[in-house]
């Protein structure tokens, strides 16, 4: 069983699936968990993200808590401090040095939860989700049901014409698709 604060060392936990597969549900409900057991905590936000609030966390489901936005990692660890669980929401919002950052955070001994995309939407690995999957102690792959044919989904479908690997959006642009709903046939990323 995973105990709630590190006793010793430290260590990265990774959330991560499709869109609408809960990602933030359980990033929330492990944040306030460490709450409940008085732990000093800090969350943070891609400051590109928001959607529903600039300064929470909300899942799509309406949960909601207070959070850091911030532009880069290396704000995470100017701001950690003497915080005991750093969580982390969008971590597919953020470049590859959250990695080192996750890393330094965990080597100091502090609980880091990290939540995040997976895959893009035309399905492949969406950094930098891949490479703390490989760093991290704990992993948790979320499922979302696919709005076509109600299987499990583990991919997110765009349904704007938009060619860019990252748009801000929700319900409006994406929904959950299994893989064989999972449609790239009009998909183009631009360079």
């Amino acid at each position: 069983m995973l105990s709630i604060v590190p006793k010793g060392t430290g260590w990265i936990e990774v959330i991560c699936g499709s869109m609408f597969s809960g990602k933030t549900e359980e990033l929330i409900r492990r944040i306030r968990r460490a709450q409940i057991a008085r732990l000093h905590v800090k969350i943070y936000k891609p400051l590109i993200d928001d959607r529903y609030s600039q300064n929470h966390i909300v899942s799509h489901n309406a949960q909601r808590i207070p959070s850091i936005p911030i532009a880069t990692p290396q704000q995470i660890l100017e701001q950690a401090g003497d915080a005991q669980v750093i969580g982390i929401d969008e971590a597919q919002f953020f470049d590859l040095s959250l990695v080192d950052v996750c890393q330094k955070l965990a080597d100091q001994g502090k609980r880091v939860i990290v939540a995040g995309l997976d895959q893009d939407y035309l399905g492949r690995p969406f950094e930098p989700i891949p490479q703390l999957l490989a760093v991290a102690e704990y992993i948790t792959k979320t499922l979302a049901i696919c709005s076509r044919c109600g299987n499990p989904a583990n991919r997110t479908q765009r349904l704007s014409k938009d060619p860019h690997r990252v748009v801000v959006g929700a319900a409006d642009i994406y929904e959950a698709r299994c893989r064989h709903c999972h449609d790239i046939s009009d998909a183009k990323e631009s360079v």
